[in-house]
């Protein structure tokens, strides 16, 4: 099997979709390719996030905000969205799936902890899914 690739995708691909995709990264190193996108991208990463993240040991200081393109819809075996609604492209034969998660923009360090680590439980699944377990 070629490696897959996962999309997640958010609005402002600013906290919960560059979570998802920092710990992909983390937990399948380089047996997935890992994209992550936004149907209306924020001018930076949410610092709490950041925080939060940080604490896990996750560096996503370097990650930026991008703009959703259909390329990238179109390059992904599995499309991930959080709460981005009619604004995703969908393709024929992928698989998507909708995580329906809070928003942690404009939350505390308490209120992103619990976010972080719903995150990171869906995030270990699909890594089993995907290529089993490290």
């Amino acid at each position: 099997m070629t490696k897959p690739t996962v999309l997640f995708v958010c609005v402002h691909n600013a906290g919960r979709s560059q979570m998802a995709a920092g710990y992909l990264r983390h937990l399948a190193g380089d047996r997935i390719e890992v994209l992550s996108a936004g149907s209306e991208p924020a001018d930076a990463i949410n610092p709490v996030a950041v925080e939060a993240m940080r604490e896990e040991g996750v560096d996503i200081t370097t990650a930026t905000p991008k703009v959703l393109t259909t390329e990238a819809v179109q390059e992904s075996d599995v499309v991930i969205t959080m709460g981005c609604g009619d604004a995703c492209p969908f393709f024929p034969g992928k698989r998507y799936e909708d995580w329906r998660l809070d928003d942690p923009a404009g939350q505390d360090i308490d209120a992103v902890r619990p976010i972080r680590d719903e995150i990171k439980q869906r995030v270990t699944a699909l890594v089993a899914d995907l290529v089993g377990t490290a």
